[in-house]
């Protein structure tokens, strides 16, 4: 794999964005800590968080995790800035130092503008927060300036083009989004290697989605294959590309970091028949209808009615698949106790403005409360 912006980053990055939890919902931190352990000790170093991940509880979690437990120079530390919401510039300092704060550190060393999109692109240049970046870039605060994004091809070839500052871009990349017309992750890919922008690619793995497939799916990837797992189809697919900086998987539980490391502490790329085998399993997955929502969760935060659409989709997800409707409506019925249903939407449209994957979330709880009847 080629390496870039003068590091020795392994395949692998562990994404802090779907972390265990307690019973009480709060992270598990020694959980985390074991998981962290295992990581390093197979020599991988990056580590993905954000401002708004588990409501900032995340970059807590690597700061008790990881930071105080490890020399600075052995990890790099990634974090990012949302620009949603945002009403002046000035926010652009607050939010960073509260991100230095509760991660512990002194600097990041890569460090993304959330989420760019052609809802808050042209917001990111209203409030210059570009030359933001290459000043806290110039103070030591950020080694390396980059962004994050979930749109079309033809916008991300324009950000390059109007800010060739940026010098590294983390996209949805997985085998399921490759072709895929509503994601077009190839076509993405493909606008960065133009450009020269080394790429860090995120949900490999489709928020899960990958791991958990219909038996349709499941049995073509097993046959070919049964030792090793579902997921490291997924992993080994994204990590196969040219002109990374890493893999980033967030991994949720001990089990999940130990099959990660098992095949990519030696990574291999795909071969030409394994590479048969998933457009095989692609052409599987494609025959069953699936909400492709990845659980970022970014629908959420802004929801008035406080409704779980990721929880809900997925419920909906795994009924479409098992057609389980006893247990789809236990679930629906007991997500619905912790917050909204999807009968109490009121359709005003903040989580569709807010969705990476551009999901009609309105329609679409309409037809997760029609299921229910």
């Amino acid at each position: 794999m080629e390496k870039y912006l003068g590091s020795d980053i392994k395949q692998l990055g562990f994404g802090l964005m779907r972390l265990p939890k307690l019973e009480n919902g709060e992270i598990d931190h020694e959980q985390v800590k074991e998981m962290v352990d295992l990581f390093m000790k197979a020599g991988f170093t990056y580590f993905d968080t954000a401002y708004v991940y588990e409501n900032g509880k995340s970059e807590i979690a690597a700061r008790e995790c990881l930071v105080k437990r490890y020399p600075r120079e052995s990890f790099t530390l990634a974090t990012k800035m949302p620009l949603w919401g945002m009403k002046d510039a000035s926010e652009l300092d607050i939010k960073f130092k509260e991100s230095l704060d509760r991660a512990g550190v002194g600097y990041f060393d890569f460090y993304l503008l959330h989420n760019i999109n052609r809802g808050n692109y042209d917001d990111s240049n209203k409030f210059d927060a570009w030359g933001w970046g290459l000043k806290k870039k110039a103070e030591g605060k950020i080694r390396h300036l980059g962004f994050s994004f979930h749109d079309t091809p033809e916008l991300l070839d324009k950000v390059l083009t109007e800010h060739p500052e940026a010098e590294f871009v983390q996209l949805q990349i997985n085998y399921a989004d490759w072709e895929n017309p509503g994601v077009r992750s190839r076509e993405c890919y493909e606008v960065a290697r133009k450009h020269g922008k080394p790429v860090v690619i995120m949900e490999p793995v489709k928020g899960g989605s990958l791991a958990g497939m219909a038996e349709p799916v499941r049995k073509v990837l097993t046959d070919a294959n049964p030792n090793v797992s579902v997921a490291s189809w997924a992993v080994r697919y994204a990590a196969s590309l040219e002109g990374l900086v890493t893999v980033l998987s967030g991994m949720s539980n001990l089990d999940q970091m130990k099959d990660n490391i098992s095949y990519m502490e030696d990574f291999k790329p795909l071969s030409d028949s394994e590479r048969a085998v998933v457009a095989k399993a692609v052409e599987e997955l494609n025959k069953i209808p699936q909400i492709p929502c990845t659980e970022c969760r970014y629908c959420v935060d802004g929801c008035p009615q406080k409704i779980s659409i990721p929880r809900f989709f997925q419920a909906y997800n795994n009924y479409q698949l098992f057609r389980n409707k006893q247990g789809f409506i236990q679930r629906y019925n007991g997500t619905a106790r912790e917050g909204g249903s999807p009968e109490d939407c009121i359709q005003c449209g903040q989580c569709e403005s807010h969705c990476p994957q551009h999901l009609e979330i309105i329609k679409l709880l309409q037809d997760v409360a029609a299921a229910t009847k």
